[in-house]
């Protein structure tokens, strides 16, 4: 592997010096995990940060959505997107439910809220919409609908830590709980880590007998859980990105902006328009490689990692298309025209902190020239 690449993303890590101390306290103490000290401080700082009522911490984002499913016992149907990472829907197979697929909206990339109704059937318990590429869905519509059906809403904001509504709200306040991803590839990581996102204190509660297998003292069992828990070595990373994460925010938003000032003018290349509230996080740099341009997505996909510049086609394949998600009903294509248009656009590029705006500036010099001549 050459050293010269350029990937989508790379982990932003703190100096080490800063990390140290907090290791130090681990073997001093000797908890490593079951709810230690350090467990216990980063989830009551990252509340205070990302201003919410509860957090409950998870060893990853994807056994947090899996517990939040069990959380408020969903069943049946669950209406999500296709367009998404296999994590959100393989969570309902985890949990033996089934999802049935809307379309997207081609502008924002997030479920299109005016198709839930007609994918509402009997069977339908709760909505799984996911805040794409950190874009906040359109929270109150999906709300309105829930509440009109009857409905429970989970969001799968592993793309929007640290972003906020028009009205300058967390997003992580909507729905009945909302879901983190703190993997080594989002804009704040705790190497792997995720949690989950409540307003009541019962229902922490419950999240934390879940997520330690279903203990509530020492010799009562109160639910089926699972071994999801944060340990202390994730927790104190998660400590020391606190304090750094404003300046990461803020950096990743000015590479968004230069790309798009980069980008703009050419034909055929489009930049995700997502709206710059108080706080966003820029959380990745998707561009959707139109007819009018002269090279399909694939080949200017391709192009690029000539030059080391690894782009992801990121969402594609659609979820629908996927062996255990494509013989379902609402996996037809004539059920998802804007999500299969739009998986055949899609390259992100290039975003990470330690980006240089010359290496931005060289990955939109050739998109600029296009196809090479023969």
């Amino acid at each position: 592997m050459s050293d010269d690449k350029t990937y989508v993303t790379r982990p932003f890590l703190p100096p080490l010096e800063d990390v140290l101390p907090y290791i130090e306290q681990i073997w001093e103490k000797r908890v490593l995990t079951n709810n230690g000290p350090l467990h216990q401080e980063f989830e009551a700082r990252l509340a205070e940060h990302l201003e919410v009522d509860h957090i409950a911490l998870f060893a990853n984002g994807t056994l947090a959505l899996v517990t939040a499913l069990q959380a408020l016992r969903v069943s049946g149907e669950v209406i999500t997107t296709p367009y998404s990472f296999a994590a959100t829907s393989h969570a309902l197979l985890w949990n033996n439910l089934t999802p049935r697929f809307v379309d997207i909206d081609p502008q924002t990339c997030n479920m299109n809220p005016e198709l839930i109704e007609q994918a509402i059937t009997p069977q339908t318990s709760a909505i799984l919409p996911v805040h794409c590429y950190g874009n906040p869905c359109d929270v109150e519509r999906m709300q309105e609908i829930a509440d009109i059906y009857g409905l429970k809403v989970i969001y799968d904001a592993a793309h929007a830590f640290g972003v906020y509504t028009d009205t300058n709200e967390s997003i992580c306040q909507h729905g009945d709980l909302s879901t983190l991803s703190f993997h080594a590839t989002k804009v704040f990581n705790t190497f792997e880590g995720g949690a989950l996102v409540c307003s009541d204190a019962k229902m922490k509660q419950r999240i934390d007998f879940l997520k330690n297998f279903g203990f509530a003292d020492e010799t009562t069992i109160a639910a089926p859980g699972i071994n999801g828990k944060m340990n202390e070595f994730s927790a104190a990373l998660g400590l020391v990105q606190l304090k750094s994460i404003d300046a990461v925010l803020e950096r990743r938003r000015e590479l968004y902006r230069l790309y798009k000032e980069q980008l703009a003018g050419i034909e055929g290349i489009r930049v995700l328009d997502i709206p710059e509230v108080d706080r966003w996080n820029a959380a990745y740099m998707p561009v959707f490689v139109e007819p009018a341009f002269d090279e399909s997505r694939d080949e200017l996909y391709f192009r690029l990692q000539e030059h080391d510049v690894n782009g992801r086609r990121y969402f594609y394949p659609l979820l629908s298309d996927m062996p255990m998600y494509r013989g379902l009903p609402s996996s037809r294509a004539d059920n998802l025209p804007c999500a299969n248009r739009i998986a055949e656009q899609i390259i992100c590029l290039p975003i990470f902190p330690e980006l240089h705006p010359d290496k931005v500036e060289e990955v939109c010099g050739l998109i600029r020239a296009g196809r090479p001549s023969a």
